[in-house]
């Protein structure tokens, strides 16, 4: 016989037998073999690195500022953090030591409640074990071993979860589940209580009694009739009329701004990264970067590559002249669906808002207006039936992420979690897992978590993008969202998928089985117990949950040490080529992520109420993660993170209503063991109240705190008033409510590119080949929010320089003032620092006043810092940023007024930050000197340019 026939079917044979192994897998792929070793080795590699981690934190910490501490030296006086010393463990003292009052002030609500709720946490799971473990581990131990007598052979793991238990002894079971109900609900209510206390006094500070957000309504789905300022104060008369009328504001249509900026911001980023590669080190590369044309240019092949610098330059100068005209056409006539009114007094905005809170007039959605700059400006606009249609879609794409995960997700449950699973279809592999077992004991204790949390890194970004499609008002509801989701994704995939696939995958091949023998599909599935096969199935997938969540620790300890930040800024420091603006940035505070650490927190608090009883020994490993980061967070929060936008505690209901949620799990968990093992019809009605007793809690809160939580005033007796003094409502009386909630594209200033001043003279030589018609600037020169692309002659200011001679037009920053203090002021770098409440100023940049036939700034802002009481002032500025001869201010497009200040400098309003403005002489190391106001020559700009008025 020819030995090719032979072989073909002895190797389909073995692919049969391959395959008949990995159905097998599938249904059952939990096995006990190295349950154990992986648990010990992840503890061990856990606790380990997170020391090693932590201790070179305490090392690195007093060295790096910039990493450790960026708090410290950009916050004003007022919410600095409390001073640390130089100490490896001098951190310890400040964090302990900070209590929550202090905590709010330096912080802010947001990051209080947040620290609290980890601390609620901690405390629920400290209690919980002792439940758990006291009760349920003797009792599966002792009832186990009474059926199975000697069980010598049995995991250790497995003897401590009811695998082996059946009969009257659930009740146990049933109990503790009370037992943990009690408790959390004791400990939400306590909590509740008191963010429901923080909240009051939040609305009584003084930082919110004396913003303008704090007493204005948003209204918006007006009707067509009413898109007008007497509108506004109509609809919100019809609700409640107060002693005071509010002000009105009606939105207008800024058309396509929006998106023109942020054209020009991209466009700008990436001329400043070519330019940065092209200088390196103040040396010219030896070939010209080029790029491809921007595909909405219709003056260039989008398939040819033309010079990237020429490039970008004329197209920024092209884009601001769009954005000039596009500004100057807006007006009052084109009236946008959503307004505000401003009230003189908060408790009159709050009366109304709550009046209105279920339903308002003319079909009107009217809410108590958010921080200007929290709001997503592209979606006030939306009509009600299109805001519901992308919601629809926007639920649709999240359903279907959640179902395409479902496949690698199984997977990772049958061959990560355990990998002698993998050995049995991989006869190579099987050999290397029985020599080498300590060292793949290690790698699934340590990689199987660790490459399952991986994909997870890339779903907050997914989310936040579908939820602002969705239609989402402000960005802090958007990250309430984002939270809801990532927790809804993580609990199907993780704990219905990842933790059932098995069970329910044998009953699909048993259902198919018996289809293709001709056999009834009701006596295939009543053939074995569903019940007892998901018990089982939950109680083999226990130990991953806790090699999983052991994890975790180590990554509090990486968050800790920042090394990633760390490395990172380093590596790219060295070897790549940052734009200044990039290198400012990054020594900026980060934000803090509240979604997707309030996810974590949830999905880690979910599985372990709900393997609980399963596992308890997961109950003091989740005890002990969050012990330690309780207080290795709150010191990120102190001393690194940042709010980036202020929401003032309303995270709270969605983390509450999720605690809840998992808690109801939990207890069909353990109606799941009853049902199973229990034989006890009693015991499974016993659950039944529980069920009751969760949503009746629920009610009782949300009526006893919510409104409290979300109103200063409700119109009923004994309400508070605003603290407020005489100087104060006058002061009111001039609210500008149409500027401070107008558009940022009708004001915001325009990017300009950045440039190190070490290739300063480099850029001479950058732009030698230029012809007159290319830098031609009439056009654009005295409203153009970016340098003349004149070049400007370094001895007489304001004329043309010679041909060939001056720099181009850009920033040029040195080395010594690569700083985001001396930034952290400016509009353009806004974003990177979060809510301006950290710095002592305005979370938003100053808007310009009214205008009547005539231009300029208004003589005095109504904006004032969040930071009264700081002791900062005005001549605390950044300095040291240098600009090209001759420039001069466009006070239209600028943050800052033209007018001189004290001191020479120039100064815009009463309360706001000011910095100085220098140019560098004629040799271009040499240092900034003091502006001048003589060599400026502002040109005035129109009220047309903003499109709102303002004369109350």
């Amino acid at each position: 016989m020819d030995p090719s026939r032979t072989w073909v079917p002895s190797r389909r044979a073995d692919q049969t037998s391959s395959s008949n192994e990995f159905l097998s897998l599938i249904a059952d792929p939990f096995t006990q073999e190295i349950q154990l070793d992986s648990v010990l080795a992840s503890l061990g590699v856990s606790l380990g690195i997170s020391l090693l981690f932590a201790l070179l934190f305490c090392l690195l910490r007093p060295y790096n500022t910039v990493v450790y501490a960026p708090r410290i030296k950009h916050a004003d006086e007022k919410h600095a953090p409390p001073p640390i010393g130089k100490g490896p463990f001098a951190w310890i003292s400040p964090v302990i030591r900070t209590k929550e009052q202090a905590l709010i002030e330096k912080v802010g609500l947001d990051a209080a409640i947040f620290i609290r709720f980890t601390k609620m946490c901690r405390n629920i799971f400290l209690v919980l074990t002792v439940i758990g473990c006291g009760i349920l581990i003797p009792t599966s131990i002792v009832s186990g071993k009474k059926v199975y007598g000697t069980w010598d052979n049995i995991s250790a793991f497995m003897k401590m979860t009811p695998q082996y238990m059946f009969g009257e002894v659930f009740w146990a079971f049933v109990a503790c589940a009370y037992a943990f109900n009690v408790v959390i609900c004791g400990f939400l209510w306590w909590n509740y209580r008191a963010v429901a206390r923080l909240r009051r006094q939040y609305f009584e500070s003084s930082e919110y009694q004396m913003s303008l957000h704090a007493r204005t309504l948003m209204i918006t789905d007006i009707p067509k009739e009413l898109r007008t300022d007497e509108g506004v104060v109509k609809i919100t008369d019809e609700i409640k009329k107060t002693r005071d009328p509010p002000r009105g504001a009606i939105a207008r249509n800024v058309r396509d701004i929006p998106e023109l900026i942020e054209e020009h911001e991209k466009l700008v980023r990436d001329l400043e990264g070519y330019l940065a590669k092209y200088m390196k080190n103040g040396e010219l590369a030896a070939k010209r970067p080029m790029c491809k044309p921007s595909k909405k240019d219709k003056m260039h092949n989008k398939e040819a590559k033309v010079d990237a610098i020429d490039y970008l330059t004329s197209r920024i100068r092209a884009l601001e002249i769009e954005i000039k005209e596009v500004r100057m056409s807006v007006d009052k006539r084109n009236a946008m669906p959503y307004g505000f009114a401003s009230y003189p007094n908060i408790a009159d905005a709050h009366k109304v808002a709550y009046a209105s809170k279920k339903k308002g007039p003319h079909k009107t959605v009217i809410n108590m207006a958010p921080k200007p700059n929290d709001l997503l400006w592209q979606n006030l606009p939306l009509s009600p039936k299109t805001r519901r249609w992308r919601t629809f879609m926007n639920n649709v794409w999240v359903t279907l992420l959640t179902l395409v995960w479902i496949v690698p997700n199984a997977l990772f449950a049958v061959f990560l979690s355990n990998l002698s699973n993998l050995g049995r279809v991989w006869p190579a592999f099987q050999t290397q897992l029985s020599t080498n077992r300590v060292t793949w004991s290690i790698v699934q204790g340590v990689a199987s978590p660790a490459i399952t949390s991986l994909f997870y890194l890339f779903l907050p970004s997914i989310f936040r993008r579908l939820s602002i499609n969705a239609g989402d008002l402000t960005k802090t509801s958007r990250e309430r969202h984002v939270m809801h989701k990532l927790y809804a994704f993580f609990v199907f995939n993780n704990l219905i998928v990842f933790s059932l696939f098995a069970t329910v995958w044998k009953y699909i091949a048993d259902i198919v089985a018996a289809r293709r023998e001709g056999k009834n599909v009701l006596d295939a599935i009543n053939n074995g117990d569903l019940f007892t096969h998901l018990m089982i199935s939950l109680c083999q997938v226990s130990p991953y949950w806790v090699t999983w969540i052991l994890q975790r620790n180590l990554g509090a300890a990486v968050d800790l040490s920042q090394v990633v930040n760390l490395a990172w800024g380093s590596f790219a420091r060295k070897f790549l080529a940052p734009t200044p603006r990039q290198m400012i940035e990054w020594t900026a505070p980060p934000p803090l992520d509240y979604a997707s650490y309030y996810n974590y927190f949830l999905f880690y608090t979910t599985i372990s109420l709900c393997f609980g009883t399963l596992q308890p020994v997961i109950l003091p490993v989740t005890a002990l993660y969050f012990v330690v980061d309780s207080w290795l967070k709150k010191y990120l929060i102190l001393y690194v993170f940042i709010t980036k936008t202020e929401s003032g505690g309303q995270f709270w209901r969605v983390l509450f209503n999720r605690f809840l949620f998992a808690t109801f799990l939990s207890n069909i968990i353990v109606a799941l063991l009853v049902k199973a093992r229990g034989y006890s019809w009693t015991m499974l009605v016993a659950m039944i109240p529980l069920v009751i007793i969760l949503i009746g809690f629920k009610i009782y809160c949300a009526r006893a705190f919510d409104d409290e939580i979300h109103f200063f005033s409700r119109g009923k007796k004994g309400d508070r008033e605003s603290v407020i003094g005489a100087d104060d409502k006058e002061n009111r009386r001039t609210d500008r409510v149409g500027v401070r909630f107008g558009h940022p594209a009708l004001y915001k200033p325009l990017m300009t590119p950045m440039v190190h001043a070490k290739s300063q003279h480099l850029l001479a030589q950058v732009y030698r080949g230029r012809i007159e018609a290319d830098t031609d600037g009439a056009s654009v020169a005295g409203y153009s929010d970016t340098y003349s692309l004149h070049n400007m002659s370094r001895d007489k200011p304001g004329k043309k320089a010679a041909p060939g001679g001056g720099p181009a037009p850009f920033e040029f920053v040195h080395e010594s003032d690569i700083d985001f203090e001396n930034f952290k002021n400016r509009a353009d770098f806004q974003d990177a620092g979060g809510d301006g409440d950290l710095y002592g100023r305005t979370s938003r940049p100053d808007t310009p006043s009214t205008f009547v036939g005539g231009a300029g700034y208004a003589s005095h802002d109504r904006g004032r810092s969040s930071s009264r009481d700081s002791d900062r002032t005005a001549a605390d500025v950044g300095v040291g940023v240098t600009y090209p001869t001759g420039y001069h201010q466009t006070p239209g497009l600028r943050e800052y007024s033209p007018s001189p200040g004290p001191h020479g400098r120039m100064a815009m309003g009463r309360r706001s930050r000011v910095r100085r403005i220098s140019y560098p002489s004629t040799d271009s190391s040499s240092q900034s000197s003091k502006f001048n106001p003589k060599t400026s020559s502002p040109h005035l700009s129109h009220s047309a340019l903003y499109g709102i008025s303002c004369s109350y």
